[in-house]
């Protein structure tokens, strides 16, 4: 059986749990931001083109930003394979996302598909659970994959798909549906983290994070968006190298 997994930290305790003769895959695109139009279209320009705009310039090591392209051909080859297919997720948008791509490259296929529900599916601050988020032992008992029906198969290839065709900047899991937006709430959110004194950028983003409710806005996202209002001039960064924000100070003008 293949597992698939939101990135490296969830696939860590999962492959701990898994049988023998199991393979895990890891999907490490953070869907829940950025275009996806193309994402299902190799090369993903845009989507690669997104990444890398994100990524400060002077941060090593680069990522393999590659992993868009064989992700979206490995997906289109799934339905063909012989194993089958369990996907593990939390009430993260990027795993509900990655769960209903998943669904959407197996439609119509006789593969069998499986989830291992890890969430509490609620989103709110404080109520969420991402997969990575539970103890070994927990997760351990939560592994109890489920056959993911046709009706259910179909509902999350349409959510999947509509997704793709609104495009937005940032997509939200809200009561079970995903809900685009652009970036003015969290830039909102962000500016208002700031004051007019001087203090670690790295504080105004964990206020975001602390009460960011639908999806998880990481931290070079969040020093992304940073570094685009500080180009607009709403806010200014000081100490900012382009190569990480743990030294970069904040202040709201």
């Amino acid at each position: 059986m293949w597992h698939l997994t939101c990135g490296d930290l969830a696939a860590d305790s999962v492959r701990q749990l898994l049988d023998e003769g199991d393979e895990i895959r890891v999907l490490r695109d953070d869907l829940a931001v950025g275009p996806l139009a193309d994402i299902e279209s190799p090369p993903c320009s845009e989507r690669v083109a997104f990444w890398e705009g994100v990524w400060p310039v002077g941060l090593e090591p680069r990522p393999d930003i590659s992993g868009i392209v064989d992700d979206a051909e490995w997906l289109a080859r799934l339905s063909s394979q012989s194993r089958s297919v369990s996907v593990w997720h939390g009430d993260s948008a990027s795993e509900q996302l990655m769960l209903a791509r998943v669904a959407a490259a197996l439609e119509g296929s006789s593969l069998p598909f499986y989830e291992v529900v890890c969430g509490t599916g609620d989103s709110r601050v404080g109520k969420r659970m991402a997969v990575s988020m539970h103890p070994l032992d927990d997760l351990a008992a939560l592994n109890q994959p489920r056959a993911v029906e046709p009706v259910r198969i179909a509902g999350l290839a349409s959510q999947w798909r509509a997704a793709m065709t609104e495009n937005a900047a940032i997509r939200r899991w809200i009561d079970g549906r995903f809900v685009g937006e652009d970036h003015q709430r969290i830039d909102r959110e962000l500016t208002d983290a700031c004051s007019h004194a001087e203090m670690p950028l790295a504080r105004a983003m964990a206020e975001v994070m602390g009460h960011c409710d639908g999806f998880f806005p990481t931290d070079l996202f969040l020093y992304w968006r940073a570094r685009e209002l500080a180009q607009r001039g709403v806010i200014q960064l000081t100490g900012d190298r382009g190569d990480g924000y743990a030294t970069v100070q904040v202040r709201r003008l």
